[in-house]
């Protein structure tokens, strides 16, 4: 077993960060208390083990201090009127995640689809069976093609292809309506 040199305060700073006690590690990883004397260290399997549970990218262990990680967005979290000094792992992680669907949809955006007729056609005061036929015949779902699909697997595939047009749809009724 080949093992790797992983910088002891980038270990503890790790298990503080996800808020992992030492007892918890210990359990999971035998040696935790030697990594941590550096008298043994972690193989490679466990360190990306150790950097999954603690959601650490792994080559932060090579370092030799940690990183000092900022929040991506202005920071306004306190705990008794003192500002927190380090973002959790969590955070991190559901920030990061949130930038990322932002940036899918700031592309999805971008892609502009033609636009449609019924668009903005809606509000309030129509019976809403009188809206949801003519967006049927827009998007050329009557009945009777519902009833010729074969399965309903096929008429979930022909509904999958006008998803994404059909929340447009709905989104800027539900603004026009507002």
């Amino acid at each position: 077993m080949t093992t790797v040199a992983a910088s002891v305060p980038v270990l503890r700073w790790a298990a503080r960060r996800a808020r992992l006690a030492d007892d918890v590690l210990r359990a999971r990883f035998k040696k935790w208390p030697l990594w941590l004397r550096g008298e043994a260290q972690p193989t490679l399997k466990q360190l990306e083990d150790f950097a999954r549970l603690t959601h650490t990218a792994i080559g932060y262990f090579f370092l030799p201090e940690p990183p000092r990680l900022s929040l991506p967005v202005p920071d306004f979290r306190t705990l008794r009127d003192e500002a927190l000094r380090e973002p959790s792992s969590d955070l991190l992680d559901t920030l990061y995640l949130c930038q990322q669907r932002q940036d899918w949809y700031r592309e999805h955006a971008r892609m502009r689809r033609p636009a449609l007729s019924f668009v903005g056609s809606a509000n309030v005061q129509e019976a809403p069976e009188a809206v949801a036929q003519r967006l049927r015949e827009a998007l050329g779902l009557s009945v009777e093609e519902r009833r010729r699909m074969p399965t309903c697997d096929e008429t979930q595939r022909l509904a999958r292809e006008f998803k994404v047009s059909t929340l447009v749809v709905l989104h800027r009724l539900a603004d026009g309506a507002t």
